[in-house]
């Protein structure tokens, strides 16, 4: 292993949780794609070491915000959204251990992910630019909320992404939830989905040999970005996360079209 791959890792992490844990889009969704940009590892490596990053800078964020006694985070609600998403973080890990397990071409699969990452990434921008006119939801059924976790948890477990701008679409439209508080209960939601699809992962002894030694650096690098993320999550103004947000989302969506033409072959 050596130690200037190591470095790149930490900045990797560091970086992509730090914004993760600001915006509240975990930065699995920064992390895998980068990852994969880099070619130091295969797609499903390079899954569960992003997984195990943003599990780690979740759970400080999320425990940090509990302690300080913070109720920004939607315990009624979030609860059953969290629970729903961790089967889903179930069902989406085991669907992409399948699909991985029966892939004689692991440019296709990444292909597949970085594919589907782009048009929801894509989505969500769309939706952001014009959120100002959608007539939000104020959902409170405990089963629905289980429903829309569910989703959310298939869809981020799958893509290895923990969460990413969706929860904050779906947190804004469902619960009209404004931006920091959305931030902080999408980093609640996406705790309980990582830490079950990670679950699934050691258990079928999936092939991630290749991100065990990285993983260390990596989940300090996560937890340390958690810690500048929420410290700055309560200095900025929902206005500054918002254009933050925004920026990584154009940042997200270049990195997705560079992945898919090396994946693909056209470059």
């Amino acid at each position: 292993m050596e130690s200037n791959v190591v470095l790149i890792f930490i900045l990797i992490g560091l970086l992509a949780c730090t914004a993760g844990s600001l915006c509240g889009i975990g930065g699995g969704i920064i992390i895998k794609p980068v990852l994969d940009l880099s070619g130091l590892m295969p797609v499903e490596s390079a899954s569960f070491l992003s997984g195990c990053t943003v599990l780690a800078m979740t759970a400080f964020s999320v425990g940090r915000t509990f302690l300080e006694g913070n109720r920004a985070i939607d315990v009624v609600r979030g609860t059953p959204l969290a629970a729903g998403a961790g089967i889903g973080g179930v069902a989406g890990q085991f669907l992409f251990s399948q699909i991985a397990g029966t892939a004689s071409d692991t440019d296709a699969l990444g292909m597949v992910q970085t594919g589907i990452l782009f048009f929801v990434t894509l989505g969500t921008l769309v939706y952001t630019l014009f959120e100002h006119k959608v007539t939000t939801l104020s959902i409170e059924s405990k089963s629905a909320c289980g429903l829309v976790g569910l989703g959310l948890g298939m869809l981020s477990s799958f893509l290895g992404i923990g969460g990413g701008p969706i929860n904050l679409l779906v947190l804004h439209y469902f619960f009209s939830m404004e931006r920091k508080k959305a931030a902080l209960n999408s980093l609640y939601i996406i705790l309980f989905s990582q830490l079950c699809g990670l679950a699934v992962v050691l258990l079928n002894g999936s092939p991630v040999g290749g991100a065990l030694p990285y993983l260390p650096a990596m989940a300090g690098a996560g937890i340390a970005g958690g810690l500048i993320g929420s410290t700055l999550h309560r200095r900025l103004s929902a206005r500054q996360v918002s254009v933050l947000y925004r920026c990584l989302i154009f940042v997200i969506l270049a990195v997705c079209v560079w992945n898919f033409t090396k994946f693909s072959g056209l470059f």
